[in-house]
């Protein structure tokens, strides 16, 4: 068993990391590369235990970080989605000197819903890990249109982000299982403060999984920090406002 990620590149300039959410792979970013391939140098792999890289085993978030770095650029801004939001801010923490800026997606520091904040509530995560067991097609369709909510393109998101999940191999329930407990138990509110790279945080005012009142708290808890609000998104502006997402990234990075 190879220890290596199948790894893609494209473009010139600056490196740019992409770093897919729970259950999706690298086929999200289907229209984005292209775009940001234009200005960058951009950088993607699907997840370890997730689509071509199903076979690499990383039981851990610091295993998750310590394989990506391995083979990520030495110097490169890094840019999360959802869960990759975690993953890509657990980087610029462990290897502040590997990241020039932080950019996390439709993300939180903590995900789920505490007596002192606006998450996912346990219910939701723990239905989802009865699902997997049983029905993972069903268990991902259904966090699809979680997803979607709220969005006004959201069968057309729905329609998009099924069709990127189905071009690779189906995800290992052992990298799903630990997606939903790093969902459940990582909360990164407190490490962040010290975060010394620029950050971007994006949002969608629609998202049922990251909650507009989120935003609010983080901007009083990162004031050092950018965000962004896409007023008619859901859980992925990069999808259904695909070139307002490039603009914000762009003007950010540049």
């Amino acid at each position: 068993m190879t220890s290596l990620l199948n790894w893609h590149s494209e473009g010139q300039g600056p490196d740019l990391v992409l770093i897919h959410g729970w259950g999706m792979n690298t086929g999200v970013w289907q229209d984005v590369i292209p775009q940001l391939s234009q200005h960058y140098c951009v950088h993607w792999c699907d997840l370890p235990g997730y689509g071509d890289n199903a076979a690499i085993v990383a039981p851990s978030l610091t295993d998750i970080v310590n394989v990506l770095l391995a083979q990520a650029p030495t110097h490169a801004v890094w840019l999360g989605w959802s869960l990759g939001g975690i993953i890509a801010s657990q980087v610029a923490l462990t290897a502040p000197q590997r990241v020039t800026q932080l950019i996390t997606v439709a993300s939180s520091p903590c995900f789920m819903s505490r007596t002192d904040w606006t998450g996912i509530q346990p219910r939701v995560l723990a239905n989802f890990q009865t699902q997997l067991v049983t029905d993972f097609t069903l268990t991902i369709e259904r966090f699809l249109v979680l997803q979607a909510l709220g969005s006004q393109t959201a069968k057309e998101d729905i329609r998009q982000l099924k069709a990127a999940v189905l071009s690779r191999p189906q995800p290992q329930l052992a990298a799903l299982t630990l997606g939903l407990e790093l969902l459940e138990n990582i909360d990164l509110r407190q490490s962040l403060t010290a975060l010394s790279q620029p950050w971007l945080r994006v949002y969608g005012r629609l998202d049922a999984l990251v909650p507009i009142k989120t935003e609010s708290q983080l901007s009083v808890l990162y004031p050092q920090s950018q965000r962004y609000v896409f007023a008619n998104a859901s859980h992925a502006p990069f999808i259904s406002h695909l070139d307002e997402f490039i603009t914000v990234i762009k003007t950010f990075i540049d």
